[in-house]
């Protein structure tokens, strides 16, 4: 039956607005361009901070000791192989999508890791731990695959961003290049209840393990509306070409009602505050890789942009990331698997927060379909 409208029910679209759940990890103020890990700012983590203890800090709430992040890194260390049948399985997938491959992998995974079904906090925690680690091989894996090349042994020597970096490329970055894909994962590691976090909570809700929730999570990340931001930047600057091109590119585009790519968020209404982090190292790195063309190119875009500022439409961080991954050689379709790498630890403590009290989630929907009517058989009709 329809609802009266005595019954005034509100429909908030894609849940905008909606809390449906308290959470101990990120806090985002929209309005301020505030973002905070655990109640830490985000421009102090992407400063002094590491991936790996940024890592920890999501996973067990504080910051470690020394000793704490020592033991952690290792145990990312020793996790970087994959299971000879997990190889075997992005051989065959090889020439699919990059973020196909990463899902049925993951999803493949699940029957490698001991006691899968449990899900405890603890064992829910040490699979997430296992995941951020064998995620990025499995990045690194397809791109040496499917151009005919065996991926290179991971290097115990270097941290988790430069590892990564090794592998995915098969060369040793420089020291500035790894700081700053470092610092791309600490941005991406965690962001609230986006839509891949969403749909990681609504699996684990139904008791479902973690490598059930990630290959979510991952399904829903590899849609464009999600994570396909940085591609589409870096496709923009290659079609913009010049950066003395940029302002008849941005008016062609406002004047038939497109968006510009990189611009806009859901939740900030002020320039995402991530995105002045990868701003500067994309100047710094552009000019040390001898292609100051495209930080130019986003900047003259920035620029023409201004106008739409005052509307809530500002620079998020993904407008700067794709040329980051591109002054490292590595291909657009591996930006948002790249993505997934950063942000493997956000939807591990997602998950931990929805079994420490957990709901099934499980929200309504209004009917406004037909009024009842008679069933005709098939005969009649």
């Amino acid at each position: 039956m329809r609802m009266s409208a005595e019954d005034k029910i509100e429909i908030h679209r894609g849940l905008k607005g909606v809390y449906f759940e308290r959470s101990g990890t990120t806090f985002i103020d929209g309005k301020a361009g505030d973002l905070r890990y655990r109640g830490y700012s985000i421009h102090e983590l992407a400063v002094a901070s590491s991936f790996e203890e940024t890592a920890y800090l999501l996973l067990h709430g504080e910051l470690p000791q020394q000793d704490q992040l020592l033991a952690f890194d290792a145990r990312l260390k020793a996790t970087r192989t994959l299971p000879a049948e997990i190889l075997s399985i992005i051989e065959t997938l090889k020439h699919a999508h990059p973020m196909d491959v990463l899902r049925s992998a993951v999803s493949a995974l699940s029957a490698f890791i001991p006691h899968e079904s449990d899900n405890s906090i603890d064992a829910t925690r040490e699979k997430g731990i296992w995941l951020a680690s064998q995620v990025p091989m499995i990045v690194a894996a397809h791109e040496a695959l499917r151009n005919g090349r065996r991926p290179p042994e991971p290097d115990p020597t270097l941290n988790h961003a430069a590892n990564f970096l090794w592998m995915i490329t098969g060369r040793k970055p420089s020291p500035e290049a790894a700081q700053l894909m470092d610092r791309d994962f600490i941005l991406h590691a965690e962001h609230g209840s986006n839509a891949s976090s969403f749909t990681a909570r609504v699996v684990i809700g139904t008791e479902a393990t973690l490598h059930a929730a990630i290959t979510a999570a991952i399904a829903a990340l590899s849609g464009p509306a999600h994570g396909g931001a940085a591609e589409d930047v870096m496709r923009m600057a290659q079609e913009i070409g010049e950066p003395s091109n940029a302002a008849a590119y941005v008016k062609a585009k406002r004047e038939t009602g497109e968006a510009v790519t990189g611009f806009g968020h859901r939740v900030y209404r002020t320039e995402d505050p991530r995105a002045r982090h990868m701003r500067d190292g994309v100047e710094q790195l552009s000019r040390q890789m001898g292609e100051p063309k495209w930080f130019a190119i986003l900047q003259a875009v920035v620029e023409a942009m201004k106008p739409y500022a005052r509307f809530g439409v500002n620079v998020n961080v993904d407008f700067y990331s794709g040329v980051i991954y591109y002054l490292n050689g590595i291909p657009p379709d591996m930006f948002v698997p790249i993505f997934a790498v950063g942000r493997v630890p956000g939807w591990t403590v997602q998950c931990l927060e929805q079994l420490q009290n957990n709901i099934l989630i499980r929200p309504l929907t209004l009917y406004d379909g037909p009024a009842p009517r008679a069933y005709v058989p098939i005969t009649q009709r």
